[in-house]
C-alpha cells in the first residue's frame, strides 16, 4: 500500500472521547496557531522593516550619501518624484529609481580626486 494511504487512513477517536485539543475543534485550534506563528514570525517584522525602508527614503535630501541596489555608491544630488540623479565621481551622474536607493551611507567616505 502507498505510504499516503495509510497515513490518510489513519482511525477515528471512539464516541465520546475527544482527541488531544478537544474533538472537532482540534483542525481550527492547529490552523489559528500556525496563522498567529506567520504573523508573529514573518509578516509582522517585514511589514516594519518595509515601513522603515519608506521613511528613509522620504528621508533623503540632496547632499546625502547612498547606495543604491546595484551596490553603486554616490551623492544625491537631485530628488524627483520617482527618480534621483546621483553623482558617482566628479562630473558622472546617473539617474536612477527612487526604489533601488536601498540605504543612506553616513559613513562611507567618498573620495573624489
Amino acid at each position: 500500500m502507498n505510504l499516503l494511504n495509510i497515513l490518510l487512513q489513519a482511525p477515528a477517536a471512539p464516541q465520546g472521547q475527544g482527541s488531544m485539543f478537544g474533538g472537532g475543534y482540534s483542525g481550527i485550534l492547529m490552523m489559528v496557531l500556525i496563522f498567529a506563528v506567520f504573523y508573529f514570525f514573518m509578516i509582522r517584522p517585514q511589514s516594519k522593516k518595509q515601513k522603515e525602508i519608506k521613511a528613509q527614503r522620504e528621508a533623503m535630501r540632496q547632499g546625502d550619501k547612498v547606495v543604491t541596489s546595484g551596490g553603486i555608491y554616490g551623492k544625491i544630488r537631485d530628488i524627483k518624484e520617482n527618480t534621483i540623479t546621483v553623482e558617482i565621481a566628479e562630473g558622472v551622474r546617473i539617474t536612477v529609481d527612487k526604489n533601488s536607493v536601498f540605504a543612506t551611507a553616513q559613513d562611507i567616505p567618498l573620495e573624489t580626486k
